[in-house]
């Protein structure tokens, strides 16, 4: 199955490592070098204009990738658990 995560974006549900909320996540500066480090490396995708709300860590053909999202993490994570994904949608 595939997540919606918005703007027409999905990702395989079983390559999902882990969704973080965007503000809670980002103060760290661990996060804040790995989230540069992959942004410089191409490995960063918004599935938005705006601001995120949280940002989902995948793997997809072979390496770690980040998308960011306008939803909430509980959105996401209501989404995976409710079934609501975009084979249904």
């Amino acid at each position: 199955m595939f997540l919606h995560l918005g703007n027409r974006k999905t990702v395989r549900t079983k390559d999902i490592i882990a969704i973080f909320d965007a503000d809670s996540a980002t103060v760290s500066e661990i996060t804040k070098k790995y989230l540069s480090s992959a942004e410089k490396r191409h490995l960063v995708e918004a599935a938005i204009e705006e601001i995120p709300k949280s940002f989902v860590l995948y793997r997809s053909e072979g390496e770690y990738k980040i998308c960011f999202s306008q939803l909430s993490p509980s959105v996401l994570i209501g989404r995976m658990h409710s079934g609501y994904t975009s084979e249904n949608h």
